[in-house]
């Protein structure tokens, strides 16, 4: 996307979601976003191959009961 259509995009989804964003913040947020894009594109252009795999998800393990019984939070 170009600067245009990025800054566009940034202006019509603030608008949408009614977030008041002044100019040179909508600049910041439509410049940031182009960066995630070039990010991401790199990550996609990364060759994987089919026996390549995700690392798996992270799930933290409970939290011990207490004396009660409970679990803590």
């Amino acid at each position: 996307m170009n600067d245009t259509r990025m800054l566009a995009y940034v202006e019509t989804a603030a608008a949408l979601l009614k977030l008041p964003l002044d100019a040179a913040r909508t600049q910041r947020v439509a410049l940031n976003l182009q960066r995630t894009a070039v990010m991401a594109a790199l990550l996609e252009a990364a060759p994987l191959a089919a026996h390549d795999e995700p690392a798996e998800i992270y799930r933290p393990a409970a939290f011990p009961p207490n004396d009660d019984g409970r679990e803590e939070l």
